[in-house]
């Protein structure tokens, strides 16, 4: 029997008006097994309303930040409580061990949460001395005010997690929200807004509207009654939300694609860097935004560490991620599936070696193989443009200026990896590479208390941590005449 999953507006699951539906396929199978609302303009219409409604003139808009952080917390708990079932949510709807989800997903989740309760009621204004006014004194102090009502467009690839990293500070901030899931994978975001009405959040805080993103994403971003869009996804769908926002000036924040280089030195451990290099290209099929898939390698040793990459990479057991030994799953989609290997063709037309992998045929469900190019160029489309699938490409290098400088050389600056034991490059290099973060000897080092974001293509502003909080307020100067 297919589930059906409707909106959550103001505290109850409705259908959409128009009573349209979306069907969903599992990638494995590639059958339907649920159907979800599809929402237009008009339930935008209502969960905006809601949510304004319970900012301006509700019990939420009122509420202390001791009373926001005693709520989030208490989420927090239902998501320990309910984590396999989350996890489940979301590996099946996108074809991933549910065993990946439980590592990272679902406890960096629980994780942002707790980390946001804490800051909740820790959101502090100033005092600010000045020269007075008019040869009077003054007080002058800064408060800081939620930003107001929030859509947060929420991607496919780790939706629980990217959902926690939105909510969370939002509502520490003391904001409400509609969120709009991907319309692949809207069921963990929904079980979680139905988890906020059991915690005790007043009906109306937390929303969600499902459906497509150019009818659902497109009427949050142009409706007067949001005041700020936080998205995650790719660069083209950040540009035309800049765009759209601009035109009423909403509050934008974008964390959006990435083509993250893997820095490998001759002096790092070769094993420990080709294991670590091997997690940042194929977690989570390699559909990561922070996807280590540029991976440079200083050249007296990228035949050995390229030898190396290419015996994990065929090593990996590719199927059903239910079945016992299976290690990577299916990509999300069709679309997916088809983007990946026309990749990987690209990459043989323009001369790359293909070391292991290849070009997949597609059975029952949207298996890829684990794919590694060698002898590449920094120029190819291979190493230009964001894959996201598990395709990694090898690049020599000779000098640490040159890896520096063949990093930089992307449109994208969203992460970052150097693999080596001598301490002072490790900084050096870190310093030098145009990314939001760099791990050094590890692979997207994510935490709920470290903010997290990108430069160049890879978006504006930064999730997590108390930047991620105060993200969603404005800072107002109050002065007083002192007479």
């Amino acid at each position: 029997m297919l589930k059906t999953l409707l909106h959550f507006i103001s505290g109850q699951s409705v259908p959409a008006v128009a009573g349209e539906v979306i069907t969903l396929t599992s990638p494995v199978t590639e059958k339907i097994y649920a159907t979800s609302a599809s929402g237009t303009k008009a339930d935008v219409d209502l969960a905006v309303q809601a949510a304004r409604e319970q900012l301006d003139g509700g019990v939420w808009g009122q509420l202390s930040g001791v009373r926001r952080s005693s709520l989030l917390h208490r989420l927090a708990e239902l998501v320990e409580r309910d984590a396999q079932l989350i996890a489940a949510f979301d590996a099946n709807a996108i074809g991933r061990p549910v065993r990946e989800a439980m590592l990272l997903d679902v406890p960096n989740g629980i994780g942002t949460l707790r980390n946001a309760a804490g800051w909740a009621d820790k959101i502090e204004g100033r005092t600010i001395p000045t020269d007075g006014y008019m040869g009077q004194k003054t007080l002058s102090y800064t408060q800081r005010n939620p930003v107001g009502v929030v859509a947060a467009i929420v991607p496919w690839n780790t939706p629980f997690m990217i959902t926690c990293w939105k909510i969370g500070p939002l509502l520490a901030a003391g904001c409400t929200v509609v969120i709009k899931p991907a319309e692949e994978t809207p069921e963990s975001a929904l079980h979680l807004a139905k988890l906020c009405k059991e915690a005790g959040f007043p009906d109306g805080v937390v929303n969600v509207v499902t459906g497509y993103g150019n009818v659902v994403g497109t009427a949050l971003c142009e409706h007067p009654d949001v005041d700020k869009v936080t998205f995650t996804g790719s660069p083209a769908v950040g540009r035309a939300i800049q765009q759209i926002a601009g035109a009423t000036f909403k509050r934008v924040s974008l964390e959006l694609g990435g083509k993250s280089p893997q820095i490998v030195f001759g002096d790092a451990d070769l094993e420990q860097a080709a294991q670590g290099c091997a997690m940042g290209l194929f977690f989570n099929q390699g559909q990561v935004c922070a996807s280590g898939s540029r991976i440079l390698v200083q050249r007296e040793i990228a035949e050995k560490f390229s030898r190396t990459l290419a015996d994990i990479a065929s090593s990996i057991t590719v199927g059903d991620p239910g079945a016992d030994g299976i290690q990577m799953g299916a990509v999300a989609k069709r679309k997916q599936f088809d983007n990946i290997n026309a990749y990987i063709k690209k990459g043989i037309e323009e001369g790359a070696t293909l070391l292991a992998g290849g070009v997949s045929d597609h059975g029952t469900g949207y298996f890829i193989k684990p794919t590694i190019f060698g002898n590449a160029s920094n120029q190819m489309t291979i190493a230009r443009e964001e894959i996201f699938g598990p395709v990694g490409t090898i690049i020599a290098f000779d000098t640490e200026q040159e890896a520096v400088a063949i990093a930089n050389d992307s449109q994208y600056g969203l992460g970052a990896t150097v693999w080596t034991n001598n301490l002072a490059r490790a900084h050096k290099v870190a310093q030098a590479v145009k990314a939001g973060a760099v791990g050094i000897n590890c692979w997207a080092p994510i935490d709920p208390g470290l903010p997290w974001g990108g430069v160049k293509s890879s978006g504006i502003g930064r999730e997590c941590g108390l930047a991620g909080v105060l993200a969603y307020t404005e800072e107002k100067v109050i002065t007083v005449l002192m007479r």
